[in-house]
């Protein structure tokens, strides 16, 4: 073999070895960068939300059910963000309309969040003490446990130093079924007095959020009704609230 063919097959035998050892190199460094990108931690905030996503215990969506830890926060910035006060309570006998009152911000804020989530439609007036108030906002259907289980399990603090009094006609919250000294409200259900002129023996130990100014002649209606002995109206009186806002 003469020389220079010989230099030419060394040549090309070199290239050969330089385009396997890239070659090499090029799959050796894909099959690392996948394998640091299998191990690597995540981090757990997105770089951005999307427009229909919701960070927990917003008033815009609400997610995760509410605690007494977490209520009165919670409740503070819903009072800001939704300044509705009047709303609208239907039933079989008729319509009336409840003005809540600024004075109790996490009572008001409480009864529109509820009524946005839709929690008193089909729930009833589910006691009746005649000459003296009717009761609502309960439900022996599931329907109603499964709303109370998605809102949250959590009772609201008594504001009874505003000087709200309960004459006929106002809303106040009935304390928790649970033994509390404290007069905790359960936040699901609420009372209309219908005494004249009022049930004064309350004061100071329920708290008064807001009164009716239309249709108080279907307070006194459903207040008529015969119970049964567990004072539930033999009449089943089921309501649809909504929210006004005119």
């Amino acid at each position: 073999m003469c020389k220079n063919t010989y230099l030419y097959h060394m040549h090309q035998i070199r290239l050969i070895y330089l385009y396997l050892f890239v070659f090499m190199g090029i799959l050796s460094a894909c099959n690392t960068k996948k394998s640091s990108e299998h191990h690597a931690p995540k981090t757990t905030a997105p770089a951005e939300k999307k427009a229909d996503e919701q960070p927990q215990h917003t008033t815009k969506g609400h997610f995760e059910p509410l605690t007494d830890k977490t209520a009165i926060p919670f409740l503070q910035q819903y009072g800001k963000d939704h300044k509705e006060n009047k709303v609208r309570i239907e039933t079989p006998l008729g319509s009336f309309d409840i003005l809540l009152f600024d004075q109790t911000p996490y009572h008001r804020a409480n009864f529109i969040f509820l009524t946005k989530q839709k929690y008193f439609d089909d729930t009833y007036f589910h006691r009746v003490v005649s000459n003296f108030i009717i009761q609502g906002g309960n439900s022996d259907n599931m329907d109603t446990g499964q709303k109370r289980r998605k809102i949250g399990k959590y009772l609201l603090p008594p504001d009874t130093r505003n000087g709200l009094k309960h004459h006929r006609g106002v809303v106040s919250m009935p304390s928790s079924e649970i033994e509390n000294p404290h007069k905790l409200a359960s936040p699901y259900e609420f009372f209309i007095v219908q005494q004249h002129p009022g049930a004064y023996h309350l004061d100071g130990k329920y708290t008064v959020f807001g009164k009716v100014i239309r249709g108080m002649e279907v307070v006194d209606a459903i207040n008529a009704l015969p119970t049964d002995k567990r004072e539930w109206p033999l009449t089943n009186m089921r309501m649809r609230v909504t929210v006004l806002t005119e």
